[in-house]
């Protein structure tokens, strides 16, 4: 099984790709999707193509994203939320199943 972590942002996602058989655990990549669009369409846009690039270059089986803690800004909890969504959107685009931890569960 190929599985890819997501730490969603709307400036920086974070992502890592390891392949588990058995036992053991293999990196495959990791890196950053770093938006540059001045809206937030753009920058939503920005990650929803960069999460199909990995995809599709790393052919993973299942994707995992960070669960959005609630955080004293409301406002960049609903923003998070959105990053989320489109690293979610890209996920289901290419036919993966999405599982959602915490940070505190990884």
């Amino acid at each position: 099984m190929r599985i890819l972590g997501i730490d969603p942002g709307l400036r920086v996602t974070g992502f890592g790709v390891i392949e588990v058989n058995q036992q053991s655990l293999t990196y495959v990549t990791s890196g950053c999707i770093k938006t540059t669009g001045e809206g937030l369409p753009d920058r939503l846009k920005e990650i929803l193509s960069g999460v199909i690039e990995i995809i599709e270059s790393h052919d993973p089986t299942i994707a995992v994203v960070e669960k959005v803690f609630v955080n004293v800004n409301p406002q960049s909890t609903l923003l998070l939320g959105q990053a989320r969504g489109a690293a979610i959107s890209a996920a289901v685009l290419k036919d993966l199943a999405v599982a959602e931890f915490t940070a505190l569960q990884v």
